[in-house]
C-alpha cells in the first residue's frame, strides 16, 4: 500500500550533532520545501544553565523544524519542551538513540532503552506542556537487550505509560560499550524489518525509518509501506541531492530549483547574517558538498576551507569560489547524481522562480 504524501514525517532530516545547525538547515529548505528538518540535540542541562537564545534562536525559513532534546528528568524535560514551543518550534524529539559516552554520563540517550518507564514519564510530562507533537527517536535495542520482544515492550511502554504516538527508529541496536558512535552507525547490523513488524503490531502508531537510506529510489520504495523515512549522513554527504526530494517523493510539480538560484539566495542569506554578527566560515561550511561531482568543485571546496576562516566577514569569498565552479546545471555524465536520485534526465534545467522572502538573518 502505497503512503499518503502528507504525513508530516514523510521525508526528514536527522539530528546530527555538528551539521545541522540553523545554517546548514536554511540551505536545506532553499532545496526542499516539504522536508521535516531536526536541530542538533540540545541537552536540557544547556537550556536550564545556559544561554537560551543562542541554542534555541532558529530562522523562520527553516519550518517546519523540531527542537532534539536530550535529557531524562521529567521537570527538565517539560522546561525544556515548553522552551522549544514558545520558540516556536513545530516538534519536540527526544533522543533515545545516541550512544556516545558523554550521552551515557548524562544518563540520557541510547542508555534510556534499559529504563522506558523512564523515558515514558518524561514524554508524559514534556506532552503536558506543550501543545505541539512530542516523538521519540530511539534505536531498535542496546547490547545485549536486542530481541524484538524487548524492543516491543520498550514501545508498549512509551506509547502506552507516555501518550507517544510518533517513534523513530535507527534500526540498529547500539553497543554502549567498546564501540564509538560513528562505529555504533556503521557496525551493528541493520534490521528494518524490525521497523515493519512493529507497525504491524502497533498499527495505530507511526513509524519512521532510520538508518543507511542513501538514495530517492530507496526512500521511494520504504514510502510504499512505512508513513516516513529519516536521513542522516546522506543528506550532508551529498547534500545537492535534497533539490530533487520534492519532485520524487512528494509529487510536486514546482521545478527543480537550479544550483545558481540554490547559491544565489544562500549567497543574500549569507550576507545578511554577516552584518548580524555570524562567521563565514559557519556559514559556508554546509555549502562544501552542494557542488559534489562538478568541474572545480575540489577547488571549490578548498577555497572556501582556507579563506573563510581568514576572512571571515568578506562575502567575496563565496563569490570566487564560484568562480572556480564550471557548468553549475551539468548532471548528464554525473554518476553520483545518478545512483543518488534514479534520475537520468537533466532537471536541473527547469527552473524555479525567485522566492518572494528571502531566509531572515539570525
Amino acid at each position: 500500500m502505497i503512503q499518503k504524501a502528507d504525513s508530516p514525517w514523510r521525508f526528514c532530516i536527522a539530528p546530527m550533532l555538528d551539521w545541522t545547525d540553523s545554517h546548514y538547515r536554511v540551505l536545506a529548505r532553499l532545496m526542499t520545501r516539504r522536508a521535516r528538518l531536526y536541530t542538533e540535540m540540545v541537552t536540557t542541562g544547556a537550556l536550564l544553565h545556559g544561554d537560551v537564545a543562542r541554542h534555541l534562536r532558529f530562522n523562520a525559513a527553516e519550518h517546519p523544524v523540531a527542537l532534539q532534546l536530550g535529557g531524562s528528568d521529567p521537570a527538565a524535560l517539560a522546561h525544556s519542551a515548553h522552551l522549544g514551543e514558545t520558540y516556536g518550534y513545530d516538534e519536540i524529539n527526544l533522543n533515545v538513540g545516541c550512544p556516545s559516552d558523554r550521552v551515557q554520563n548524562g544518563s540520557f540517550g541510547a542508555c534510556l532503552m534499559a529504563t522506558p518507564e523512564v523515558v515514558a514519564e518524561g514524554v508524559r510530562t514534556m506532552r503536558e506542556a506543550v501543545a505541539i507533537p512530542v516523538t521519540v527517536k530511539t534505536r531498535i535495542g542496546i547490547d545485549r537487550s536486542d530481541s524484538f520482544e524487548e524492543f516491543s515492550r520498550f514501545i508498549e511502554t512509551v506509547a502506552g505509560q507516555g501518550g507517544c504516538e510518533v517513534f523513530i527508529i535507527h534500526a540498529r541496536k547500539a553497543w554502549l560499550d567498546g564501540l564509538s558512535p560513528k562505529q555504533n552507525r556503521e557496525i551493528p547490523p541493520l534490521r528494518r524489518d524490525f521497523v515493519y513488524r512493529i507497525r504491524e503490531e502497533f498499527p495505530e502508531l507511526t513509524f519512521i525509518l532510520n538508518g543507511k537510506l542513501e538514495t530517492l529510489p530507496e526512500m521511494a520504495n520504504e514510502l510504499h509501506t512505512l508513513p516516513g523515512v529519516m536521513v542522516g549522513r546522506a543528506a550532508y554527504q551529498h547534500i545537492d541531492w535534497l533539490r530533487y526530494v520534492d519532485q520524487t517523493l512528494f509529487a510536486d510539480t514546482r521545478p527543480v530549483i537550479a544550483r545558481a538560484d540554490v547559491l544565489s539566495h544562500y549567497l543574500d542569506y549569507i550576507e545578511q547574517n554577516i552584518s548580524a554578527g555570524h562567521s563565514l566560515h559557519s556559514m559556508t561550511k554546509p555549502l562544501l558538498t552542494l557542488v559534489n561531482g562538478l568541474p572545480g568543485a575540489r577547488q571549490f571546496r578548498r577555497h572556501l576551507s582556507e579563506q573563510a576562516p581568514k576572512r571571515s566577514s568578506d562575502t567575496d569569498v563565496v563569490r570566487e569560489a564560484i568562480a572556480f565552479l564550471g557548468d553549475l546545471e551539468s548532471t548528464e555524465s554525473d554518476e553520483l547524481h545518478w545512483r543518488l536520485t534514479g534520475l537520468k534526465t537533466d532537471l536541473n534545467s527547469r527552473r524555479v522562480p525567485l522566492l518572494r522572502n528571502k531566509p531572515d538573518g539570525g
